[in-house]
């Protein structure tokens, strides 16, 4: 029997992981070693599937062709799923016709995992967050694992964890739909607005799906929200604040009778202590968050008010904002030519999220690099911001009509490539200028991943300085 900190494996289990994207190979490796067996399975084209099934053959895993799926089930007691496959999957609902139970990768997690878990989620803001927050327990001199959709797979930290060490894991909306136990010890939602619309039929039935990252929390556990967010706020509320049974700690940008953790003027971050002293202590001042934009002190003030939950020292979190430093992808500058800053905001797949990078750059002038693959997402907000922030907006990718329709003041121009993009947008700025590549999209309609994006957009701009630098 395997020991967990919530239920038991047992050896002679039988596991199913469904999808081999970086999470489900990941799983499939890990359960091989603690279960009897492991099958996988995938919808992709064998050929694209070709080196994750050769390292996973080499630890004895066999693939299982979705057509040749259902003998196959005769011997599995618990399927995972990775993050990329709906619930409502053929795949999924024929494991489940058979009642085997489906968890998600994190839940698996959990389950192995023998130290506390910090869990950070959001539509916008989680990675940078959820980095954040183990930079301040390294810095408070805590044993820490940072996993999930950043970095590693949460099941490969959870593996090399201690009793004594913590566990800080950004979770999407994606990975809590098939959670069944999963229960962090603190517990952070940044924001909720629409995103994955593709996925989800409403707002309603995403935010359901973020509120999931509390459901089994108790009175022992910790949840921190943001209460400026509306939807957020409505969790501590009607019948979502009965769900949560944790305590539950806010922050905001000005004071609240309900903040323990917000922001003075403007100028500094005050800690309220719910218990005990009832004097606020000052933090931080704004001018010291080495990250740029309003809504990254949003992000530094959950990070913050989760390091505080766990009882770290407050010296040790100032020196941890302090020393921090922006994750590559996330409003990175990434070079200057011509009296014109680059920034890549690659990871920006959402309108809330260039919204966001348009706005940390005060009155300056923008020249924004945007399009993509929607995600069933409504541009009308984007638009308007775009019309009165940015001077011409480049777009790209296969849905950029739905962008240009909402555009309703900028110049617009259209690009075929990134190295289009990037050369239209320096034509069109001037000195003093900023070129922001922030799409508002997933990336794969031309791109490998948002990643990719980001290194051929850095390439372009070097191309720019040094076009024999940018070609290499």
């Amino acid at each position: 029997m395997i020991e967990s900190t919530s239920g038991r494996f047992d050896r002679t289990d039988h596991a199913l992981v469904i999808g081999l994207g970086r999470s489900g190979r990941a799983s499939a490796e890990v359960l091989r070693t603690r279960l009897g067996s492991v099958v996988v399975t995938d919808e992709a084209p064998p050929e694209k599937l070709a080196d994750a099934l050769e390292e996973l053959r080499a630890l004895g895993v066999r693939f299982v062709p979705p057509d040749e799926l259902d003998s196959a089930l005769e011997n599995v007691t618990v399927a995972v799923l990775s993050p990329g496959i709906a619930l409502n999957n053929p795949l999924v609902r024929r494991v489940q016709a058979k009642g085997i139970p489906v968890f998600s990768e994190v839940e698996v997690a959990y389950r192995i995992c023998p130290a506390p878990i910090v869990a950070v989620t959001g539509t916008k803001g989680k990675t940078t967050t959820t980095a954040l927050v183990g930079a301040l327990f390294a810095a408070a001199g805590e044993n820490v694992h940072v996993g999930g959709n950043i970095g590693n797979a949460l099941i490969r930290e959870t593996v090399n964890a201690a009793p004594g060490d913590w566990v800080v894991a950004e979770v999407s909306s994606f990975q809590l739909e098939s959670i069944r136990s999963f229960k962090p010890r603190v517990s952070l939602i940044l924001n909720v607005t629409p995103d994955h619309l593709d996925r989800y039929p409403s707002i309603e039935e995403y935010a359901e799906a973020k509120f999931r990252i509390f459901a089994n929390q108790g009175p022992g556990d910790t949840f921190v929200g943001n209460l400026d967010d509306p939807i957020v706020a409505s969790a501590s509320q009607g019948q979502e604040g009965e769900r949560i049974k944790a305590r539950a700690l806010w922050f905001s940008n000005a004071p609240h009778r309900q903040s323990t953790l917000y922001l003075r003027n403007g100028e500094t971050i005050v800690y309220a202590p719910p218990t005990g002293d009832p004097r606020p202590v000052d933090v931080l001042r704004v001018d010291e968050i080495p990250l740029r934009g309003a809504h990254n002190i949003e992000n530094v003030m959950g990070a913050v008010l989760v390091a505080l939950a766990a009882g770290l020292p407050l010296e040790a979190i100032r020196a941890g904002v302090r020393t921090f430093r922006p994750l590559a992808h996330r409003l990175e500058p990434v070079g200057e030519v011509d009296g014109v800053e680059y920034v890549d905001d690659s990871k920006a797949t959402n309108p809330g999220a260039v919204i966001a990078a348009m706005r940390s750059f005060d009155e300056r002038p923008i020249v924004l690099i945007a399009g993509g693959k929607a995600k069933g997402t409504d541009f009308a907000e984007m638009g308007k911001v775009i019309s009165s922030r940015a001077k011409a907006v480049v777009l790209i990718g296969e849905d950029a009509d739905e962008i240009a329709a909402v555009v309703k003041r900028a110049k617009v121009e259209r690009a075929a490539s990134m190295d289009e993009a990037v050369m239209r947008a320096a034509d069109l700025a001037a000195p003093g200028d900023v070129v922001l590549l922030s799409p508002g999209c997933a990336s794969f309609d031309m791109f490998r991943s948002a990643e990719h994006r980001g290194e051929l957009f850095a390439e372009a701009v070097r191309a720019l300085k040094d076009p024999v630098a940018g070609a290499r």
